[in-house]
């Protein structure tokens, strides 16, 4: 191996100091997050579990650039995005990271096609099409290229989120609940596809799970109670 594929392995990707979350209300104030130490490597994969209302959701939405801390600093890929605007904060995801969500958050008006295409085309990427139906086979759904999310059942639909997450070839996926609307067997299969995909492209992972199988297939687990690491 290389100096340089070992400086790579090694990296920080993510670093949080000191990271806390609080909500004022009329009456009171809720503290989300407090004092959120956190390291991550490249390529690493990283299972954030808790209890509901321990604060997972907000961590990954922080660490993601969709949401600003209320204490500390978050360093993706050496970029402070806490001192940085929507603007440059959405540079950076644009850059750096994918997302699978619960709701897999396609377009209902695009086919499977157009909706991994997306970012791509975002990107002023001439190969959007061909990178696009690759991918698509890849995650077997090369014959449905042209079907719409509410052609495709529940397990496809993630499966066409997999592939406009990776398409872009991301250092970094964020993925909350990836298995949360799917019944057991579609949820393995997802999970399989996800950790293939990620070990294919390297991918940095930090996911949000109540699914113990889905957590214990991650290199590294944290915990959250309250708000804080435990």
């Amino acid at each position: 191996m290389s100096q340089s594929q070992v400086n790579q392995t090694v990296e920080t990707i993510i670093e949080t100091e000191n990271l806390g979350k609080t909500v004022f209300s009329s009456d009171a104030e809720l503290n989300i997050l407090s004092a959120v130490d956190l390291r991550i490597k490249s390529a690493e994969s990283l299972a954030i579990v808790g209890a509901s209302g321990s604060g997972k959701s907000t961590l990954l939405s922080l660490l993601a650039g969709l949401d600003t801390p209320s204490t500390g600093s978050i360093h993706l890929k050496g970029h402070d995005i806490t001192q940085m605007d929507e603007d440059g904060r959405a540079a950076i995801r644009n850059q750096f990271v994918g997302f699978v969500f619960q709701s897999f958050q396609l377009l209902s008006n695009l086919s499977a096609l157009e909706n991994v295409m997306l970012p791509l085309e975002l990107a002023n990427d001439n190969n959007a099409e061909y990178s696009a139906t690759l991918l698509l086979e890849r995650v077997g759904l090369g014959e449905r290229l042209s079907h719409t999310p509410k052609q495709l059942s529940g397990g496809e639909q993630q499966r066409v989120a997999l592939a406009r997450a990776f398409v872009t070839r991301p250092a970094i996926l964020f993925a909350d609940e990836p298995t949360g609307n799917l019944d057991s067997k579609t949820g393995s299969h997802i999970i399989d596809l996800l950790f293939e995909l990620n070990q294919e492209q390297q991918t940095t992972l930090v996911l949000v799970t109540h699914d113990k199988a889905l957590a214990n297939r991650c290199q590294r687990m944290i915990t959250l109670e309250a708000g804080k690491v435990i």
